[in-house]
């Protein structure tokens, strides 16, 4: 791609078109203003960005340093919690204070519910997940395994009354009617203001009558009621002459359900952008997102239509006043990290841009033209999910990046508004002071299993060998961590100001499973929790049903805080006697992940794909998951756990079994035709094997290395 200069930075000319020609037209900029202003704050915080990336690895080798000369004795917390602190590890924690964002989107200040996770590469995805603000319980109970292992893809009556008893025994249960159930009435009409239900020639009333809000149609024959139960709406359509309808004593054909109340479009966990031509096509879907016009063309079943995004909702409250519904979950944008550098731009230096400098500001722009059409946030921000940041230090950067975005794109302070990801171990046992660094800005804080863990094992990568991946959601540590994050989120105020999340569930086939487990979210406190697809976001949205999250949450604030010294517990096996047989079975399982994702993100730059597992269960695989996959390999075989021929066995045994499982994907290139030549089985083995040195055990460098060799080759 040819670079032109502009300002001492050489920049591919398809970015400078985009920005120029689409991005720019209707904030009110000038390019060349936009362009000095870009330059002058890239060379300024790129060398402190490159400083605090060569902090990481002075920490770490002091980490790495601190275990080998302790490996002869146990672990010692009081000692290992004090020499943290020597290193700056741990800082200080100062006095109590509440975070004091301000003109945040009732999305997350004051509605809980499910949050969907997207990756912005994939327009159709994103207009999806932008659409599933809305969903049919009816359609998310009947095609997945919620009510029965079977699937139906076809009409079934029997299957349809057994969704449709399903739904009335939640009803009961979060919008009852006095003195009978909803499987009893045979009629619904508005009576004086006053939703009535007709039992035989009986009428009833809610119990909680505020519950009712609005309707559409006629007040004798109403064509959807409105309910309002916890902050969320669900939307009682009623057609009587519908296949379903005439199924219903009651002629109801549908409940849509408020469901993903907020959706992170992703730039980094879940897409493989590479280089310019990757980026531009993420920040044009984003800019079509703010602008209200992305649209695609879908076939499905052979018709090709249209899809773009959905218009708000209307209702006649039943006071006759006009209630409007917003149509789509509010956006949030998760920018890359402080690590990754992209060739799209090059500094006066000859060094590469740093990602996330690049992504806070295009992001932002794109953004702008939706604080004038209101198509996502009502109070003009624009909400960045940051993610991989190490420590308070580390969120000040973000803190002043997101500053002198604000002033060189000539928007109001604290516009840019940040969600903290804490999935980083210095970030997590900081977390209160990493807080304090965004407190006018902080929205939201949540935990991520996979990559804390992957985390966890490369800063203790010298303590020991450690324990089974499937072991580690028991330990001491991960408990108290989920726990530690919502405490300190409460302690600083976040409730009815931001969101306190929990992690994503991985099985989208599995949903019965999720209904069974998800539920603690909620309960735990956490006003979101991730999904990764629409439906499951309509499923989880009925936890919040059950659950008041901010009762809940003013339960919790009188509990005490969750001990640092439990955080610090090294999830490492002390003199383990695995047979080989285990010690086998979970390589397989490691290194079936791992191939699974590998290939389709450095041959088809996918960068998040349902990947089936060594059992077929399709799981949402993403760089989380590679990362601690890799890292527990990486670990095993530096303790001698596993040897390095062992390993290899397994990964040309997996990539066999992982080319079967795609022989059916015309653009898969088979990797056990030829293991020496397959760039991605070479990087999956460089995952593993050069897994100790990789920085924080993230797995980019690598992909994003080999993606470009073979992108260069096609």
């Amino acid at each position: 791609m040819k670079k032109v200069t502009i300002n001492d930075l050489r920049i591919d000319e398809n970015l400078i078109k985009f920005i120029n020609e689409e991005a720019i037209p209707g904030t009110g900029l000038d390019s060349d203003h936009f362009w000095k202003e870009f330059s002058n704050v890239v060379h300024e915080l790129a060398p402190k960005n490159k400083n605090l990336i060569k902090k990481r690895e002075e920490i770490q080798k002091k980490i790495d340093d601190w275990h080998l000369s302790n490996k002869d004795s146990a672990l010692d917390k009081n000692k290992y919690s004090e020499f943290l602190k020597s290193i700056n590890y741990i800082v200080e924690e100062k006095d109590n204070f509440k975070i004091n964002t301000s003109n945040v989107d009732e999305e997350i200040s004051s509605i809980a519910g499910p949050q969907l996770v997207v990756p912005v590469d994939n327009a159709r995805y994103a207009l999806n997940a932008a659409n599933a603000r809305w969903g049919s319980l009816y359609d998310a109970i009947y095609g997945t395994d919620v009510i029965s292992e079977n699937k139906f893809d076809s009409w079934d009556k029997q299957r349809a009354i057994e969704v449709i008893n399903y739904v009335r025994e939640f009803f009961d249960k979060t919008i009852s009617i006095e003195n009978t159930s909803w499987k009893n009435i045979s009629k619904i009409k508005i009576e004086n203001n006053n939703l009535v239900f007709l039992v035989d020639d009986k009428k009833c009333n809610l119990k909680n009558k505020n519950q009712f809000v609005g309707f559409s149609g006629e007040k004798n024959n109403p064509k959807s009621i409105l309910f309002k139960n916890n902050n969320l709406h669900i939307d009682v359509i009623i057609d009587e002459n519908s296949k379903i309808g005439k199924t219903d004593k009651a002629g109801i054909s549908d409940i849509i359900v408020e469901s993903a109340i907020s959706t992170i479009v992703d730039n980094e966990d879940s897409v493989a952008a590479v280089d310019s031509t990757d980026k531009v096509k993420c920040y044009r879907n984003w800019l079509g997102l703010m602008k209200g016009d992305l649209k695609t063309e879908v076939n499905k079943n052979g018709k090709t239509f249209v899809r773009k995004l959905n218009s708000d909702r209307s209702y006649m409250g039943a006071d006759g006043s006009k209630i409007t519904l917003h149509g789509r979950a509010l956006l949030l944008n998760r920018n890359v990290g402080h690590l990754m550098t992209n060739p799209a731009i090059i500094l006066k230096d000859g060094s590469e841009i740093p990602e996330g400098i690049m992504d806070a500001f295009i992001s932002t722009l794109c953004a702008m033209h939706d604080f004038k059409l209101k198509n996502n946030s009502r109070k003009e921000s624009v909400y960045i999910v940051k993610p991989k940041m190490h420590g308070p230090e580390e969120v000040d950067f973000t803190n002043n990046l997101f500053s002198k975005v604000e002033d060189a794109l000539k928007i109001k302070k604290y516009s840019i508004k940040v969600g903290i990801m804490d999935e980083e171990r210095r970030t997590t046992v900081n977390l209160k002071e990493c807080i304090r660094k965004v407190k006018e800005r902080v929205v939201f804080i949540n935990t991520g299993f996979l990559d804390r863990t992957g985390d966890e094992m490369h800063t203790s990568f010298e303590a020991g060998p450690m324990i089974f991946k499937g072991d580690m959601k028991k330990s001491k540590w991960l408990n108290t961590y989920e726990d530690w994050n919502v405490d300190i989120g409460l302690e600083c105020g976040f409730s009815g100001k931001a969101q306190i999340g929990k992690g994503m569930w991985a099985m989208p086939d599995k949903m019965s499973d999720m209904m069974k487990q998800k539920i603690n979210h909620p309960k735990s406190g956490a006003n979101c929790a991730w999904v990764p697809s629409p439906t499951a976001a309509t499923l989880h949205a009925t936890h919040y049903h059950y659950f008041d999250v901010f009762k809940k949450q003013d339960e919790l604030k009188n509990n005490k805080r969750a001990k640092l010294e439990n955080l610090l517990e090294i999830p490492k096996a002390d003199r383990p006697n695995w047979s080989l047989d285990d010690i086998n079975k979970e390589l397989e399982n490691n290194v079936q992940g791992i191939l699974g994702y590998v290939v389709r993100w450095i041959d088809q730059g996918v960068g998040c794909s349902k990947v089936p597992d060594i059992n077929n269960i399709g799981l949402m695989e993403d760089r989380a998951t590679l990362r601690i996959s890799s890292q527990h390999i990486a670990n095993w075989l530096h303790h001698n756990i596993c040897s390095k021929d062992q390993v290899m066995k397994v990964l040309k045994k997996m990539a066999k079994i992982v080319d079967e499982q795609n022989s059916s994907d015309k653009k898969y290139e088979p990797m056990s035709l030829n293991f020496e030549q397959s760039k991605a089985f070479i990087t999956a083995c460089d995952l593993i094997f050069k897994g100790r040195i990789q920085p924080s055990g993230y797995t980019e460098p690598l992909l994003h290395k080999r993606r470009l060799e073979k992108k260069s080759i096609h």
